[in-house]
């Protein structure tokens, strides 16, 4: 990959070389984390989880906390019942 330069504009904006942005498959929108340290500058292009992503996750995470309560003896209708008492105090 070639070494390309940019320069940043007086409101601390660089542009990211089109064959860069190619490369890593950057769009309108991308999201980047930013890392600074001393005189280097690192982006890290941050993939967003599509929908049906999220929410196969979140399925699974319910499923996990659905199996953990069984494993206590535990139901939702009880979970509900302490929120519930929780709320009139």
């Amino acid at each position: 990959m070639p070494v390309e330069t940019t320069k940043m504009s007086s409101r601390g904006q660089i542009v990211i070389p089109q064959d860069v942005r190619r490369e890593i498959h950057a769009t309108d929108g991308t999201m980047f984390a930013v890392i600074g340290n001393k005189d280097m500058i690192v982006l890290k292009k941050i993939e967003t989880p599509s929908k049906e992503n999220l929410i196969k996750e979140l399925e699974i995470i319910a499923r996990e906390g659905r199996r953990r309560l069984e494993k206590r003896g535990l139901n939702e209708s009880y979970i509900h019942n302490v929120v519930q008492r929780n709320r009139r105090r």
